[in-house]
């Protein structure tokens, strides 16, 4: 069941150009019984395995030379990624469990707007340049480290939006970058997290994390075939709707 899961999930992600953390984490909760720290502990795990897959696979897309010709960009987001994935850790663990179901149902509304609102932008003019861009980069790359780590995301569903239409930057230079900022911030949440007496569920569930993010791993390369199948007209606002039901549910999960 993880290893179907895992996989439903990851193609779900790799039909948008994402890892699913954001369809795997109602799953974990709705499906699995895990508490939600435990649920975004484990999310955030098996984000860092998928997301430590994809960017090697993906250099013969957009070789590791190109991302790092574009590494102040990538620096710019991380200043403020970082501290936002620390500090969104160190929130989540302080949450009554209560609570931290709703800000988990309240972001996942904010992430299916995104998807349906973002991300078909497209590369040009960055809306910001200069010192005002700098600023930019740094809030923003807060912002969205704070959501990666309450979630257990890599945070990709911002970061691409953000990287096309703040910087400029190609859609597939925007996926390789993103997944470039994503492993160094959710390796800090991780960090963070691991403080936490909650970070046992790991030791206690190794064989179902792997399993899972093994699931994941094959669903987003099943995602990534079925792109040319299935319309963006449909899939998109579909996908969006997951997101809504799901985040209703763990709104009233108890």
């Amino acid at each position: 069941m993880a290893f179907a899961g895992g996989a439903i999930i990851g193609a779900l992600g790799g039909l948008i150009g994402l890892g699913g953390a954001e369809f795997r984490l109602p799953l974990l909760i709705g499906r699995f019984n895990f508490a939600a720290l435990e649920a975004v502990i484990l999310n955030k795990a098996m984000s860092l395995v998928v997301v430590a897959t994809a960017l090697p696979l993906r250099a013969g897309t957009v070789p590791f030379a190109v991302i790092a010709e574009n590494w102040l960009i990538a620096a710019n987001l991380l200043a403020g990624s970082l501290l936002g994935a620390w500090c969104g850790a160190g929130w989540a663990t302080r949450l009554k469990s209560e609570t931290l179901y709703k800000v988990i149902a309240v972001l996942l509304v904010v992430i299916a707007a995104v998807l349906v609102l973002g991300h078909d932008a497209r590369a040009g003019q960055p809306v910001l340049t200069g010192p005002s861009q700098l600023i930019a980069g740094v809030i923003a790359g807060f912002v969205i480290g704070v959501v990666a780590s309450l979630l257990g995301v890599a945070g990709g569903e911002l970061l691409i939006p953000t990287l096309v239409l703040l910087f400029g930057a190609d859609i597939k230079l925007a996926g390789s970058l993103s997944l470039a900022v994503s492993l160094p911030t959710m390796l800090v949440g991780f960090t963070r997290y691991s403080r936490d007496q909650s970070f046992s569920v790991i030791r206690r569930n190794k064989a179902f994390l792997l399993v899972m993010a093994a699931g994941s791993i094959v669903g987003t390369f099943i995602g990534g075939l079925l792109l040319s199948i299935v319309p963006s007209v449909f899939l998109l606002p579909t996908l969006a709707v997951i997101l809504l039901i799901s985040a209703l549910k763990v709104w009233r999960h108890q």
